[in-house]
């Protein structure tokens, strides 16, 4: 946890030191919007597919699991409770999955797929345990896009959840 504290206090003073923040934000603009739409579109358009793969498990629980976005503590909390500890579980291994994903594979997400990839595929881990990563791979104008993407995404996590479970 204090080692979590650590690395963004770095990253902190990284982005405020620099100049880099504002060039970035000067640079991406509006665009920088559409970066956790187009991870909420092509989240759902994923577990829309994975619903069609596994027959046993209705649109609305894949949808629901994607809306977790890898905020495993609280999606798959809030799923346990409206659906059952099973598909509470499937959905703290896929979140934990994505985020393992994003720490694992960015240099190759980046290589193959851009800059903005391993942003979209971190969820809402993109403003903390995946940032330093990203800084890395990406970039630090990326900083900026990964902690307002990963702020929006976070934010959206209950809302969406709580919207599919109610379905």
């Amino acid at each position: 946890k204090w080692i979590l504290y650590g690395l963004l206090f770095f990253v902190g003073v990284q982005i405020g030191s620099g100049k880099n923040m504002f060039t970035a934000v000067k640079r991406f603009g509006f665009k920088i919007a559409l970066v956790p739409v187009a991870t909420t579109v092509g989240t759902f358009a994923g577990a829309a597919l994975t619903s069609l793969l596994l027959p046993e498990r209705s649109l609305i629980d894949c949808l629901s699991v994607g809306a977790g976005f890898a905020y495993y503590s609280l999606s798959s909390i809030l799923i346990s409770e409206f659906r059952g500890a099973e598909l509470g579980t499937v959905a703290l291994l896929a979140n934990i999955m994505r985020e393992f994903i994003v720490l694992v594979f960015t240099p190759w997400l980046v290589k193959y797929f851009g800059k903005l990839s391993p942003i979209c595929a971190g969820g809402a881990t993109t403003m903390d345990t995946t940032l330093p990563m990203i800084t890395k791979y990406s970039g630090s104008d990326y900083v900026v896009v990964a902690l307002f993407h990963g702020m929006v995404i976070d934010f959206s996590v209950p809302l969406w959840v709580s919207f599919f479970l109610t379905l």
